[in-house]
């Protein structure tokens, strides 16, 4: 972790408007959420992929980055530049933004499979895939453990 700091990977950048990262997909993944002048979620329904909980307040529930920042770093971002480290952390086009349980995104920290898998075992075809295509499009390196929770995880998908 040799030179890590969150602060190297820009997040919640604009995305037109007023609106940021974290807003633009807290209104992608809510339900009938209102803003705001600010762009700000107001209201609206979340339901939160790793428990299954659903929460009523944007402050309930947190954005995931599925590949957390730190373990991106530990995986070969802490060669990118600013631009790249920037674009991972509000990448809207891939599967690497997510809004869940303020509760489970914080019990997984920065940890990868092998050390945290989403509480609500459904969940694990869904989040294993994305770990996959987000380390795959990123071209970021995946521990030996890592890969045996993966596949694990895959293996729970149906098609």
């Amino acid at each position: 972790m040799s030179g890590y700091s969150r602060a190297k990977f820009p997040h919640w950048a604009q995305q037109g408007g007023k609106c940021d990262t974290r807003e633009t997909v807290l209104a992608r993944d809510g339900k009938n959420v209102k803003k705001d002048d600010q762009c700000r979620a107001v209201s609206g329904t979340w339901h939160s992929l790793y428990d299954g909980k659903t929460a009523t307040k944007a402050s309930e529930v947190d954005i995931d980055h599925i590949v957390p920042l730190a373990n991106a770093w530990r995986s070969g971002a802490d060669q990118w530049d600013n631009d790249r480290r920037k674009a991972f952390a509000n990448d809207l086009t891939h599967p690497q933004l997510l809004t869940v349980s303020a509760g489970s995104n914080r019990s997984k920290g920065d940890q990868s499979p092998d050390q945290w898998q989403p509480p609500d075992h459904a969940a694990w075809c869904v989040y294993g895939r994305a770990w996959i295509s987000v380390k795959s499009t990123y071209k970021l390196t995946v521990t030996g453990e890592e890969r045996g929770m993966l596949t694990k995880m895959l293996d729970t998908c149906s098609s």
